[in-house]
């Protein structure tokens, strides 16, 4: 799964690299988590960035709480699940990023956080679904999700799923109305080991509450007490 991601550029960068406008204001993020208010650039808007939700009601679970929604959507079958079948057939967006964390095991009670980006840190985007719904109070609220696929040689190491990540070409695609299900399945694949990094980071990333710089700098790898082991 993907449960934590980065989006620590600015809005002008952001700007330049999804050619694209914010209307709104912005500041990095370094630990983006479920239920918080993020950019997305949807189908219907590719010229301007959208404010969603991450965590998406689906069709039949109308009216949940944010935090009780779902967070990611297995790509080998989001074109067969009811839930998510609507979507993923007129309702895709791109989520921008520029990095994700995975927590590898280490023993039973052992986690150690690694973040994960292209070689150059450079901003990509996730391949995600939108959707809309009621919320308690009657207003339209719009959330989305991230697909996921098999893990590449990078990720493997820590963890069994990965965020699809979609080249500059094929966030066109994706956003394309026009696309058939057989070419929109054909883009959500494994990204490149070749194109890909990863390192340890802070503990801090664990926490929701934590969201600084010092979250995505490179940290020795630390056991839950604090102290350095022999696993990079």
């Amino acid at each position: 799964m993907c449960g934590r991601y980065s989006l620590s550029k600015s809005k002008i960068d952001l700007e330049e690299r999804f050619q694209a406008e914010m209307l709104s204001d912005f500041k990095p993020r370094y630990n983006i988590a479920p239920t918080q208010l993020v950019p997305v650039i949807t189908s219907d808007s590719p010229k301007g960035f959208s404010f969603f939700y991450w965590g998406i009601t689906p069709d039949f679970g109308q009216n949940k709480p944010v935090a009780q929604k779902l967070i990611n959507a297995k790509a080998e079958t989001v074109h067969e699940k009811v839930s998510f079948k609507s979507s993923f057939q007129s309702r895709r967006c791109l989520v921008p990023a520029d990095g994700f964390f995975e927590w590898k095991k280490l023993g039973k009670k052992t986690k150690i956080p690694y973040r994960f980006t292209l070689r150059d840190e450079s901003l990509f985007s996730f391949a995600g679904i939108w959707e809309e719904y009621e919320g308690l109070n009657g207003e339209i609220q719009h959330t989305f999700l991230i697909l996921t696929t098999t893990p590449n040689s990078v990720v493997e190491e820590v963890h069994d799923r990965m965020p699809v990540i979609l080249s500059r070409e094929n966030e066109k695609k994706w956003l394309d109305k026009y696309s058939n299900e057989t070419e929109l399945l054909a883009l959500l694949k494994p990204a490149s080991p070749d194109l890909m990094q990863s390192y340890t980071v802070s503990p801090l990333v664990n926490s929701v509450q934590n969201d600084s710089p010092g979250i995505i700098r490179r940290t020795s790898p630390m056991d839950q007490h604090g102290n350095y082991t022999l696993f990079g």
